[in-house]
């Protein structure tokens, strides 16, 4: 049977009689081919290759290789034409709350990263990189070091991936402003209210020695790498308008307040020729500022549940769509996932890029058929608009307590789609993970992390950016539980969870993290069974 490489390309014929294993590849660049695209032919004659560019050829000898290892590669001739919907593909991972990888990991990271074709690696970062002043921020976090940013870098390069600075610089300063001596940069010092619960402050005042701090702390890890581009984050500023700016927004409005800061935040990388991505969340929703973008800033649009979830949850008028409205969720803005979420941006003509969720956080289990549903959404809009950038996030909200692995089905979904929709959308993650990921001759690892995955939706208690487990065992007094699994739910995920430990028990993957993983997953199905 022939081989269908990962990830599925757009075009693929086959013919009678392949190639020797040992024929020599004949390479020929092709300015005339998409950028990153190649055209890839094996048969009697030998073997053909046509790229654009350099991540044209590395993505056409990537499938080569994928070839020569099927049984029938030499019996098979193959007609391989590809290249990507989206230029960038970028995976962002969550070290700040409060998993900080280890360099073992992050090689694994770039080793799946590359396999899925991303293009682009982000380390969301608020104080867990070691920061030259601000020793007392970092000290208990196991930062990462400039050290250590220059070996990912390089890592990064040689897999063809771009490795971009990222450090938030607006909301989510809380790290910064417990501490008494950055307690005068908060908006609100002595914290907020939301959703009936007290926060600690958590967004900085939007003034110009406050862009400068933050600024500084950008700097330290974007002069680390050699990408020309970076993120500075921005999202979430809850505070902003309720303390100590709350006069200039009254006066000026929210969303210039909002957009003077971060266009001060933006200016001195834009003028060094950098690119900047900031979170749209804020400037998607004031038609005000469309025409203020600068060039060489990129909004990102952000939304983690998909719509299918979102319907069920929002259109049935549930306790948990009350719970979001009263924490200030716009309802209406979500209910179609990305296409209202960027809708202003569309009709404006704004370039913007897209980023999904692996729907790893909150979790413990992941939440995969959420996540499959968000990144097709999150394709097709990002197509619509003829988008530049998916950008695939893994967040850590209240702890990554799922295991690095529970993302790994997400992030291989994620790069398919991302580099050919059409084509990947019916993916077989669990196969994908078996076979190029995991190493399981078995085939049992990739369907347990399939079937663990399922388990929030079995439990037959829908809820946004999160699991019932996760929520029953990591409460949050803003977002309750809104109700209980009937016991026949409960008792169906019992033997869900059952199985996927007696299957963990005999898997064996070969990948040099197969026994961690297995591992891990064990450990995440006993804390999900008690």
């Amino acid at each position: 049977m022939p081989v269908t490489p990962f990830p599925a390309p757009r075009s693929l014929t086959t013919t009678p009689g392949g190639a020797a294993l040992d024929a020599p590849v004949h390479v020929t660049a092709d300015p005339d081919l998409p950028p990153q695209g190649y055209r890839l032919r094996t048969g009697p004659e030998g073997v053909t290759v046509d790229h654009r560019d350099a991540l044209g050829l590395r993505y056409a000898l990537g499938t080569l290789d994928q070839l020569r290892a099927g049984h029938d590669y030499t019996s098979t001739g193959y007609d391989i034409s590809d290249h990507p919907d989206f230029p960038v593909r970028g995976f962002l991972l969550d070290i700040s709350r409060d998993r900080v990888p280890t360099r073992r990991t992050l090689a694994r990271w770039i080793e799946i990263l590359a396999l899925a074709r991303f293009t682009q690696l982000e380390l969301y970062g608020e104080h867990t990189y070691a920061f030259r002043d601000h020793r007392d921020v970092w000290q208990d976090a196991s930062p990462l070091t400039a050290d250590d940013l220059r070996w990912l870098d390089a890592r990064c390069a040689a897999a063809g991936i771009e490795l971009v600075a990222n450090q938030n610089t607006f909301g989510h300063m809380e790290r910064f402003l417990r501490h008494p001596r950055h307690a005068h940069r908060a908006e609100n010092p002595e914290g907020f209210e939301r959703g009936g619960v007290h926060r600690p402050p958590s967004t900085l005042e939007p003034t110009g020695d406050n862009a400068a701090f933050a600024t500084a702390l950008v700097a330290e890890a974007a002069r680390e790498v050699r990408s020309r581009r970076l993120n500075i984050g921005a999202d979430e500023p809850f505070e902003l308008g309720r303390g100590r700016s709350a006069q200039r927004v009254a006066e000026q409005g929210v969303g210039e307040v909002y957009f003077s800061f971060v266009t001060r935040l933006m200016a001195p990388w834009l003028e060094a020729g950098y690119t900047v991505e900031f979170w749209a969340d804020v400037f998607a929703d004031h038609p005000e500022l469309m025409d203020r973008v600068p060039p060489g800033a990129v909004p990102v649009v952000w939304q983690y549940d998909g719509p299918r979830l979102l319907s069920e949850v929002i259109d049935g008028d549930t306790p948990e769509a009350r719970t979001w409205q009263r924490l200030g969720a716009d309802l209406d803005n979500l209910r179609e996932g990305f296409r209202s979420r960027g809708k202003l941006l569309s009709e404006a003509g704004v370039p913007f890029w897209v980023a999904p969720g692996a729907s790893n956080w909150n979790s413990l289990l992941g939440r995969i058929d959420n996540a499959v549903d968000n990144m097709l959404d999150a394709a097709e809009t990002g197509r619509e608009n003829t988008a530049q950038g998916f950008l695939l996030t893994s967040w850590g909200d209240h702890g990554h307590w799922d295991a690095p692995s529970v993302a790994y089905g997400p992030v291989v979904f994620g790069g398919a789609v991302s580099w050919s929709l059409e084509a990947n959308r019916d993916l077989d993650i669990a196969a994908v993970l078996d076979d190029h990921v995991l190493l399981d001759e078995a085939r049992l690892t990739g369907g347990v992390l399939m079937r663990l995955g399922r388990v929030h939706r079995d439990l037959g208690v829908p809820l946004l950016n999160g699991s019932p487990i996760a929520r029953a065992l990591f409460p949050d007094p803003a977002v309750p539980l809104p109700a209980l699994p009937a016991p026949e739910a409960l008792d169906r995920v019992a033997a869900t969870l059952a199985d996927c430990r007696s299957d963990l028990t005999t898997a064996d993957p070969a990948a040099a993290d197969g026994d961690v993983v297995r591992r891990e997953l064990h450990h995440a199905v006993a804390l999900a069974q008690f």
